[in-house]
């Protein structure tokens, strides 16, 4: 179900999923992404019997723009929305570049916020000195060029992030999946032939590109809480596959107090096995 809620003078726009009444849990995109999931993804969620609700953060799916904002800024948005849905306590999750936006609510709302996992999520970035080399990357990925340029404004950053949607489009028009897959795994179906997958694709990486630009700048400056500051438990999940993901995971559990590692086979994008562990786990709360 999609609908909206107002914050101040700013509309957001969310999807429930799952079972209305049931375990209330919030769920936070990456980057870029909007609320639609897939069919598998949503199945899972029906199945945990949890009632989740997928906002899209400022920029994304219709959601009004928020220029400027911090990645701590995201809780108002989740605060006015469990006001308006009626939930006292809720647990969260994200993934990617979710991953620091449901960090966040699980600092900044800890009297609200029951538990937060977080899937390939990254971490507050080296942004300071020269441009970073393929080489820095690869031994630090907190030290990578999109958040090298992003720190230096939207002009930087924007023009990287349009040329990687439209090369990933035209993979697409040439019979790509909907995501890559995962190193050794055949590729999924044509996502040309599937309508929904289109749908999804063209609202992520041709709609707009407002909340994927204003994402990559506040991952780039000033977060707006400290890690440290975390006191809820805390999951932290990523594939094996995902050599990137395993180093922010080191991060992450270095900073955030009794944070668990839960490595899982796959890559960046859960696999809906995963999925369903981490579904589970937020139902512990």
């Amino acid at each position: 179900m999609d609908s909206e809620v107002q914050v101040g003078e700013r509309v957001v726009r969310y999807s429930v999923y799952g079972s209305v009444g049931g375990l209330p849990a919030m769920s936070f995109g990456g980057s870029p992404s909007t609320r639609w999931k897939r069919p598998e993804a949503v199945g899972a969620i029906e199945e945990s019997g949890l009632w989740m609700v997928m906002p899209d953060r400022p920029g994304y799916g219709g959601s009004t723009r928020q220029p400027g904002r911090s990645v701590a800024s995201v809780v108002a948005d989740a605060e006015a929305l469990a006001d308006y849905l009626g939930w006292e306590r809720f647990a969260v999750t994200g993934g990617s570049g979710g991953g620091p936006h449901a960090l966040a609510c699980a600092a900044l709302l800890s009297d609200r916020v029951t538990r937060c996992a977080v899937s390939a999520s990254n971490a507050p970035p080296v942004v300071d000195g020269p441009a970073p080399t393929e080489d820095d990357e690869i031994s630090d990925p907190r030290r990578n060029r999109s958040s090298w340029l992003a720190a230096r404004g939207e002009q930087h950053i924007r023009p990287l992030l349009e040329d990687t949607a439209r090369q990933i489009m035209a993979r697409v028009e040439d019979g790509g999946p909907e995501f890559p897959p995962d190193p050794g795994s055949p590729p999924g179906p044509p996502a040309r032939d599937d309508a929904e997958a289109m749908a999804r694709l063209t609202a992520t990486f041709v709609t707009s590109h407002d909340g994927w630009t204003d994402d990559h700048v506040a991952f780039a400056t000033d977060w707006g809480f400290r890690l440290g500051d975390i006191r809820v438990p805390v999951t932290v999940w990523y594939g094996s596959a995902d050599e990137r993901a395993g180093k922010y995971a080191d991060i992450l559990v270095g900073e955030i107090a009794h944070a668990e590692r839960r490595p899982y086979t796959g890559g960046h994008i859960q696999p809906v096995n995963a999925y369903r562990d981490l579904l589970g786990w937020l139902k512990l709360s």
